[in-house]
């Protein structure tokens, strides 16, 4: 099992490479929570995620050991640049299996730390058979995302800044897919402080460890569905539920709506990229999953590589559940200066309209009749209401909205 001592030697390993970042407080989700919030941003770390954490203590360590001479991983996201790098910078020879549905960004990204590249398959599964094949074809070590001593080692150094930068910590808000994050950082801590919650998180589409830490013979998930692709693992590590069944004080799902919603709030309120599987710790604690009133809580932030091409979709979806888009419809007469008193009503309340459409042909409509789908932008649920309630009085009928 982890000792303290094999976290002191990764964080040996990985000073003087990793990015050493210090918690940042919150007043806005304190206020909100009205526990004392830090946010530990692993999304500004060197390759833009932990897993850089893990990837280099495992290759450094082997390295050490004098017999490693190449190493191969299966990935489609950040342990893929972090095996890459790793690999890099000791001077051995790296070769990523990534399916071929992967973003050309990742692609180019993992290409740009000096692997070599292999798209195969449509999954990852189909990824992992084809780097089991180069493991035995070249000798090469296959690097494990999370369940491995060595990798989980390295990401629990993250509990030691932690504890170094907030001794009196109550409680660790940490995203959970395959395990190797929450168990190093679960092990770590609570050999330095037994009395520090551990609070593991994940998509609640992609549910392996929450269901096994609640059921012990749960079965693996047969299908994932989340936004949260870096936490999307359908069985977690054996290594890894042996120390999160030790450690881990709590394991609790959120939805792809808070995720999102979680999302557009750094952005506006930190001004912080971070992705899906990131944002899921700061999500459970927004949406009040666990009490921590009074409390000195961090959320580590695991993670900042989102494709470019899906974040407005992501910011989209969070503008929806936080009540900042709304959409609607309503029947009006067929006649001039109907839209021009409906339009007053949305400009006196102060709402922008971003999609108007006007639809004369529906069947179950009158002849003299139209029906407007409306969506609008306004400043939150509270103010969406009093739209709809102005509209109302003034005649119209409101068919759907979301509250």
């Amino acid at each position: 099992m982890l000792t303290i001592k094999d976290f002191e030697a990764a964080a040996g390993r990985l000073k003087n490479v990793i990015h050493i970042i210090p918690l940042s407080t919150s007043q806005t989700f304190s206020n909100m929570t009205g526990a004392e919030v830090y946010l530990k941003f692993e999304n500004q770390q060197k390759t833009g995620s932990f897993k850089v954490r893990g990837a280099y203590n495992k290759i450094m360590k082997r390295f050490e050991e004098g017999d490693l001479h190449a190493v191969v991983a299966s990935s489609a996201g950040n342990h893929a640049q972090g095996v890459a790098f790793a690999a890099s910078s000791v001077g051995v020879k790296s070769t990523i299996v990534m399916p071929r549905s992967t973003p050309i960004a990742k692609v180019s990204a993992t290409e740009g730390y000096g692997a070599e590249v292999v798209l195969a398959g449509s999954i990852y599964d189909e990824a992992y058979a084809k780097a089991c094949e180069i493991m035995k074809e070249t000798g090469a070590e296959f690097i494990h995302p999370f369940d491995d001593e060595d990798v989980m080692a390295g990401q629990g150094t993250i509990a030691l800044e932690i504890l170094r930068d907030l001794p009196g910590v109550d409680m660790i808000f940490v995203p959970a897919g395959g395990g190797g994050l929450i168990s190093g950082i679960a092990a770590c801590a609570k050999q330095i402080n037994p009395r520090v919650e551990i609070i593991g998180v994940q998509a609640a589409g992609a549910p392996a460890i929450a269901n096994a830490f609640h059921n012990a013979d749960a079965a693996p998930c047969d299908h994932v569905h989340t936004i949260a692709d870096g936490i999307a693992v359908k069985t977690p590590g054996a290594k890894t539920m042996e120390y999160i069944n030790q450690y881990v004080d709590q394991m609790i799902t959120v939805s792809d709506a808070d995720i999102a919603s979680t999302i557009l709030l750094l952005l506006e309120r930190t001004k912080q990229v971070v992705e899906p599987a990131g944002a899921a710790s700061l999500a459970a604690l927004l949406a009040g999953k666990v009490d921590v009133k009074g409390k000195k809580v961090v959320c580590v932030l695991s993670g900042g590589n989102i494709d470019v091409s899906f974040i407005h979709k992501v910011v989209e979806k969070g503008l929806v559940t936080r009540g900042r888009h709304m959409k609607f419809s309503t029947i009006m007469p067929d006649v001039p200066g109907s839209l021009a008193g409906f339009s007053e009503i949305v400009a006196e309340c102060n709402a922008n309209v971003i999609m108007f459409q006007h639809d004369r042909v529906q069947a179950d409509l009158d002849i003299d009749e139209a029906i407007v789908q409306v969506v609008c932008e306004v400043g939150g649920k509270e103010h969406g209401q009093r739209l709809l309630r102005a509209l109302t009085a003034g005649g119209y009928t409101i068919m759907s909205h979301p509250f």
